[in-house]
């Protein structure tokens, strides 16, 4: 993943002038941000859902108060019931989904740092170790 000057990204590759650099190839870049603020958008959903359910009790008292002995009322308990259960697993997923967007953030760290370990025990044709 290419990263985007100062979001946190970290940088692998030949040093300037090296032929790698010459080639075009330049350095490997990938950045945690765009991961960490998807996982915080993900965490502001659950937040933003959070009051929803007892919004939509307190509506449905006043509704049900104003509204006697009607029919229809066991069919609006079942509505509402319905979106409870859709409220709650929205919360959730956008639960789940950020903790699992954090979590390939420590992945590529992990994976960075075992190849950059790979290539520093590397000698390079001047007699000096890894770049």
């Amino acid at each position: 993943m290419v990263g985007q000057p100062n979001d946190g990204g970290e940088r692998f590759g030949a040093p300037a002038g090296s032929a790698g650099a010459a080639a075009g190839g330049g350095d490997l870049r990938h950045s945690g941000g765009p991961w960490l603020r998807a996982a915080g958008g993900a965490d502001q959903l659950v937040a933003h859902l959070r009051p929803v359910r007892g919004e939509l009790e307190a509506a449905h008292r006043g509704l049900i108060a104003g509204a006697g002995a009607l029919d229809a009322l066991a069919e609006l308990n079942s509505v509402r019931a319905s979106w409870e259960r859709r409220i709650e697993g929205a919360r959730g997923e956008c639960g789940s989904l950020a903790e699992k967007l954090r979590a390939v953030v420590r992945g590529q760290a992990q994976a960075n740092e075992a190849v950059k370990s790979g290539f520093d025990g590397v000698k390079t044709p001047g007699g000096g170790g890894a770049w």
